[in-house]
């Protein structure tokens, strides 16, 4: 079961789920609108004939960083990944990520391939977005970009990511430095 607004808001009061910089008017009835940070990562197509992902023959990506008053313009056909300013998490709940119906219908693709956010696992989530149209999209720092739900589990996990310290709330400050 899908919590509603009034329920996310009483697990963020209460400390059950955690999102940096709340702001209560990106809370809609079922989902929490999050942004788009100043990072993201481009690969050089030109430096790899092909990506073999089973010989690990993978690009190498570049990252940039956009200023909060700057855009950038992502030409037809182009994929990216793009790094959350939101940075979320809780133990208690199951997250699931979302994209805006209002960026597929200008057929921008907001995908991510770990949409389910176990409980324990507190992170800037990383998105692939594609520009579908035959048009360039402009995508700026803190734009929405996709909501997050949040479902009840049947119990509290006996394993979670906060209990392996590989992303804990603690690990939280030198991601975000880098």
């Amino acid at each position: 079961m899908f919590l509603a607004d009034i329920d996310i808001k009483k697990a963020i009061e209460q400390g059950e789920i955690t999102i940096s910089d709340f702001d209560l008017s990106r809370l809609q009835p079922a989902s929490y609108d999050i942004l788009l940070w100043n990072k993201f990562l481009i690969f050089n197509r030109h430096q790899i004939p092909y990506i073999d992902p089973v010989k690990k023959e993978l690009p190498e990506y570049k990252e940039i960083i956009v200023n909060d008053d700057d855009s950038f313009v992502l030409h037809p056909w182009v994929s990216i990944l793009w790094i959350s300013h939101d940075y979320f998490g809780s133990d208690k709940y199951l997250i699931q990520l979302s994209w805006k119906s209002s960026l597929a219908r200008i057929w921008l693709i907001v995908h991510n391939t770990a949409g389910l956010i176990n409980p324990g696992h507190y992170l800037n989530i990383a998105f692939e977005l594609c520009n579908l149209n035959s048009t360039p999209i402009i995508l700026r720092p803190k734009m929405e970009i996709a909501q997050l739900l949040f479902s009840s589990i049947s119990s509290i996990p006996k394993q979670n990511y906060k209990k392996t310290g590989r992303y804990s709330q603690e690990n939280w400050s030198s991601y975000k430095d880098k």
